[in-house]
């Protein structure tokens, strides 16, 4: 008896090359799902994997990535010079070893480290993995601590936002830590100093404070909440540190409010954490680490290689990666300064507040957040639906026109409420916003004329981030 076809089956199984691109006599069918027995030319294989990969969305457009998707020519031009630099071979590579070494150096006194000559750091693949070093900092110095004090050491804790991006899910996962999650709600919309509290105790291996909600942009209050973990130590509770996920706002605090305290001012603020290819404007994938001195980050994380020509430390997760993304950061660093990148960030964000301001002012809609904070907002439908409609079906109407703008439910206890977000990065012009708010007031005007059927729960689309 046969089994049923799977959707794989269903597939067609090669794909056809334009006869225009083949030479006479060559073949022009190409299987999809294993190796092609002969070569292709290199402008044939290249048409066939440039024609596939126009049916991408239009990067520019799409406003769900925080992912940097333009820089200029010439950080085009060395990002195709140095391509081929591995960063973890430091020996081979030494300058630009030595220019990862300056760039978290900088970031070190932009987040004003108390002594940035004791601060240490490490570039990454993206501040996931620098999330997840930062975690593993307050687990080892956590249970050293408690070793030495003989304690037990087998159910450790991180408290964070039920708000709080993947990645922590992922480090909590993989290391069994439990993954202590506060609440948002009405009241509480982020972490704050008098929700810490609720959850933190001797087993707490640090608290995440966010700079830059991935689901509403906000800013969680980093002073008010080390200083109630400050009232809890002076009143003989666990001294616990803080990890700031700075992943977008540790780009833009320091040059549009320079004033608000969140980074190393705060004495228990260990280490923080930053995308470089988001509002650091470079291309995927970097990251960054920052510890204020290196009391906090335990020896034994850093490791040293000789086989690749020297005695090299090393500290990351990933081994072998790109060095150019390190080289576009320094060049940015270079060529913005501290001027530049204020301008750069600042105009993004008069760009998400005239969004903001002009959705806002909308009869359907009412802002969860306006973009005060990071340049990303988010609002939500006055009623559950609209004439039947929902902000489901107002993305899907928008993504006709070009433009991927996702809707997903809140987080646990206020799952509730669906909204939709925009995130506004360098590139995005008052032109372009122009003419997503007429795009958006088309397709509201499009939707109100249709009794349109509610979405069942499973198609819902997910978020993603």
């Amino acid at each position: 008896m046969s089994s049923a076809p799977t959707p794989r089956d269903r597939e067609p199984q090669n794909v056809d090359l334009n006869p225009m691109f083949a030479r006479p006599g060559e073949r022009t069918e190409i299987p999809l799902y294993e190796l092609p027995d002969g070569e292709l030319l290199p402008d044939e294989a290249y048409q066939l994997v440039h024609d596939e990969a126009m049916l991408d969305g239009n990067a520019r457009l799409n406003l769900a990535t925080f992912v940097t998707t333009w820089m200029d020519e010439r950080a085009q031009k060395l990002y195709a010079e140095t391509v081929d630099k591995n960063m973890i071979d430091k020996d081979e590579y030494p300058k630009t070893a030595e220019i990862e070494e300056r760039c978290w150096r900088i970031l070190a006194d932009l987040w004003n480290a108390p002594d940035p000559e004791r601060a240490i750091g490490t570039s990454t693949v993206g501040s996931s993995e620098a999330a997840m070093l930062a975690g593993l900092a307050l687990l080892r110095r956590w249970r050293t601590a408690r070793r030495e004090a003989g304690l037990p050491t087998d159910r450790p804790n991180l408290v964070m936002s039920s708000a709080v991006q993947v990645c922590w899910e992922k480090f909590c996962n993989y290391w069994d830590i439990e993954m202590r999650l506060v609440p948002v709600s009405v009241e509480h919309p982020v972490l704050d100093g008098e929700t810490v509290l609720t959850a933190v105790d001797d087993s707490t291996i640090g608290v995440v404070a966010i700079m830059g909600v991935t689901y509403t942009g906000l800013y969680e209050p980093v002073e008010e909440i080390c200083e109630a973990l400050d009232g809890l130590a002076a009143d003989g509770g666990p001294d616990v540190p803080v990890h700031v996920d700075g992943a977008s706002g540790g780009m833009i605090a320091p040059f549009v409010q320079p004033d608000l305290a969140w980074d190393f001012r705060l004495e228990r603020v260990a280490s923080i954490n930053t995308s470089g290819h988001k509002y650091g404007l470079v291309y995927p994938g970097l990251g960054w680490a920052v510890w204020r001195d290196r009391d906090v980050l335990p020896e034994d994380m850093i490791f040293r290689v000789s086989y690749l020509g020297g005695d090299m430390p090393t500290l990351a997760l990933n081994f072998s990666r790109p060095g150019a993304q390190v080289l576009l950061q320094y060049y940015l660093f270079m060529r913005l300064g501290r001027q530049g990148y204020t301008a750069v960030q600042s105009a993004t964000r008069d760009v998400a507040l005239y969004l903001s301001s002009h959705i806002g002012a909308m009869d359907p809609f009412e802002l969860v957040s306006d973009g005060s904070d990071i340049p990303v907002f988010a609002w939500r439908l006055k009623e559950p639906t609209r004439n039947g409609w929902t902000l489901y079906n107002l993305s899907d109407r928008l993504r006709g026109k070009g433009w991927l703008i996702p809707a997903y439910p809140m987080p646990e206890d206020l799952q509730e409420t669906v909204v939709q977000r925009i995130v506004v990065r360098n590139g995005m012009g008052f032109n372009l916003a122009r003419d997503l708010l007429k795009d958006i007031e088309d397709c509201v005007r499009w939707l109100d004329q249709f009794e349109m059927p509610l979405p069942a729960e499973h198609d819902a689309p997910g978020f993603t981030h």
